[in-house]
């Protein structure tokens, strides 16, 4: 996933929140819950008319004078742009691809409010348009031991240049660090993608059928999570588990290299026996699992690129990114055995 809101010419951020958070620095923030089609129109989403142009060569002289040929099964997925109205090309994609309009997000997502309750958390536009995202937090909300509150969101992620299915990820968030958090069980889906074809949007009025999935995915989350937090965990054995999550690099490996793995080791190791954020379940594996969270989300050395325009803005983006998700899961997995 891409790491930066978009920012338009006239420096609108192409993001809303129900809610100050990581984000809080960009975009709008409101103060009450949203439909989805105020947060598509609050997160300037709305009427962009993706389409496919077909591509052409440059002009070029030939005995019939200045020409230009069609390129084969090749098309630009384009855009208009919601603030200045000109064409944004955003990809390059084969002849059998179907942009999947932002607005489509909409039926689909109402029908997740009407049916759950749940309300939009947040919506923007990510690396010039190519990615666009929409959160919603689910109405119930789970107590680990009696102690740990945590909350559900479904995130709705879509791209726009062919690089991506359209995808919902279920992701259980801690309420006491605002951890976006994504845990891969095996008693339950935590993912639905969608092809960009030409049965996208049959495929995507079917997928309200997935929403009993949510919460099975949270019952099978808190009865495991509710086993980890009553299993205790030591210092070492915690810390044996973190050489199998994060490998120690080879012994012939940079020198740049070796500090970060001590420094990510002993960062992990405050985190897991020392944190306030988890003294209430401290010693336990629960307690491993948030102390990898935490670590993942504020913790972790993050770069700026030419999406990014902050540290902070590119740490909070990361959040829902394959690799984080994976490494999340992982942990999961390790730490629950």
């Amino acid at each position: 996933m891409a790491h930066d809101i978009e920012i338009f010419q006239n420096g609108t951020a192409a993001f809303v929140s129900a809610r100050q958070d990581a984000w809080h620095r960009l975009g709008t923030v409101t103060e009450n819950a949203m439909t989805a089609q105020e947060a598509l129109d609050l997160a300037l989403l709305t009427k962009w008319d993706v389409r496919k142009v077909a591509l052409r060569t440059e002009p070029m002289l030939s005995e019939e004078g200045v020409t230009t040929l069609t390129v084969p099964d090749q098309f630009a997925t384009v855009r208009t742009n919601p603030v200045s109205g000109t064409p944004d090309v955003l990809g390059v994609v084969g002849k059998k691809y179907q942009p999947i309009q932002n607005e489509e997000h909409t039926d689909l997502l109402n029908a997740l409010v009407d049916e759950s309750g749940a309300h939009f958390e947040t919506a923007g536009s990510l690396k010039g348009g190519r990615e666009v995202f929409v959160t919603m937090k689910m109405p119930q909300h789970m107590n680990i031991g009696g102690i740990d509150d945590v909350d559900l969101y479904l995130a709705a992620l879509n791209s726009h240049d062919g690089s991506s299915a359209f995808r919902f990820l279920v992701t259980p968030v801690r309420v006491v660090c605002a951890n976006t958090q994504a845990a891969a069980l095996r008693a339950a889906r935590s993912t639905f993608s969608v092809r960009h074809t030409r049965g996208a949007s049959a495929a995507i009025a079917q997928a309200r059928q997935a929403l009993g999935l949510t919460f099975k995915y949270q019952d099978a989350f808190q009865i495991e999570a509710e086993q980890m937090i009553q299993q205790t965990l030591t210092d070492a054995a915690f810390m044996g588990i973190m050489d199998k999550l994060f490998p120690a690099p080879a012994t012939d490996a940079p020198a740049s290299t070796q500090r970060r793995h001590a420094d990510r080791t002993t960062e992990l190791e405050r985190l897991f026996t020392d944190a306030n954020t988890n003294e209430a379940i401290r010693g336990t594996r629960w307690a491993g699992y948030q102390a990898v969270t935490e670590y993942v989300d504020h913790f972790a050395p993050v770069q700026r690129n030419k999406w990014t325009t902050s540290f902070e803005t590119a740490r909070a983006m990361r959040a829902l990114s394959t690799p984080v998700v994976n490494l999340k899961s992982r942990a999961f997995e390790l730490l629950k055995a």
